[in-house]
């Protein structure tokens, strides 16, 4: 049964399968913490939804990405990969925080494209940040 883990084809499937259910949940605490329902909006045809949900998910994947590739077991990659999650929704809140003169939730769930794009920058480039870190840990 050794042996079993240590095939690639094997391993890679497993990190794949952890992954895509780690990246559901964590969609699924974005959605309970945004104002709008990205799925509905995204189905609506909401643009900026959409680009904030993908840079959501874009973020989440090249956390994991790097976690991946810097941790030897599974185990340590989901541990790196949740707390990496962790900092994007801290970055979400503050990108909230520092924007006193409108709300981003509202302004995304009202289809402002350019607040969408913004909050697709934002947790691209964090993750990039976020990513590094974990290569560095």
């Amino acid at each position: 049964m050794e042996g079993f883990w240590e095939n690639l084809y094997i391993a890679t499937f497993a990190r794949y399968t952890v992954v895509i259910l780690c990246s559901v949940v964590f969609l699924a605490i974005f959605e309970l913490v945004t104002a709008y329902k990205n799925w509905k909006e995204i189905k609506e045809g909401n643009v900026a939804v959409a680009m904030a949900t993908g840079g959501k998910i874009f973020g989440i994947a090249t956390i994991f990405r790097y976690s991946i590739e810097h941790h030897d077991s599974l185990l340590q990659s989901v541990g790196w990969g949740a707390f990496g999650f962790v900092l994007l929704l801290a970055g979400y809140f503050l990108f909230e925080f520092l924007t006193p003169s409108f709300r981003i939730d509202e302004e995304i769930g009202n289809g402002n494209r350019a607040v969408g794009f913004i909050s697709l920058m934002i947790s691209a480039g964090l993750s990039f940040v976020i990513g590094a870190s974990i290569i560095a840990g």
